[in-house]
């Protein structure tokens, strides 16, 4: 089940080798009409510029392009809170892994602008989606 993990994010937590994890957040969040812009190796970064192990975490920085269009649009400084980071990461028990999503409406509230807020209200329930649909595909 989709739940406020914090108080600027949404997640899951689903019985997936991290891999798969991946995956299925990346195929959901197309189904959705995201794609990834940037891709950060949080775990491999560790390594190389700090020499420490890290779990397996992936950040994913994702767009709506007809979203993003119409949010630039608006107030052209709102790529200052783009794109919409997806987090991927092993989870503490063996062969299961959290998938987590910005809250955009926390996000972008910064703005103060209602037209901006509902936009933020659509993109949360796509990434709602994204995150129930990879829990749909875990099998949990």
């Amino acid at each position: 089940m989709v739940q406020q993990t914090t108080r600027y994010g949404l997640g899951v937590t689903v019985p997936l080798a991290y891999d798969e994890a991946v995956t299925r957040t990346r195929e959901a969040l197309a189904r959705e009409g995201f794609g990834v812009l940037t891709e950060i190796d949080v775990r491999a970064t560790m390594k190389t510029k700090l020499d420490v192990d890290f779990r397996p975490y992936v950040i994913l920085g994702a767009c709506n392009p007809p979203l993003a269009y119409k949010a630039l649009s608006a107030e052209r400084d709102i790529g200052l809170l783009l794109p919409c980071n997806i987090v991927v990461y092993a989870g503490d028990a063996e062969g299961t892994s959290v998938v987590t999503a910005m809250d955009p409406v926390e996000a972008l509230q910064l703005t103060g602008r209602s037209d901006i807020h509902d936009m933020a209200v659509d993109v949360r329930q796509r990434l709602e989606r994204v995150l129930a649909d990879v829990e749909r595909g875990a099998g949990a």
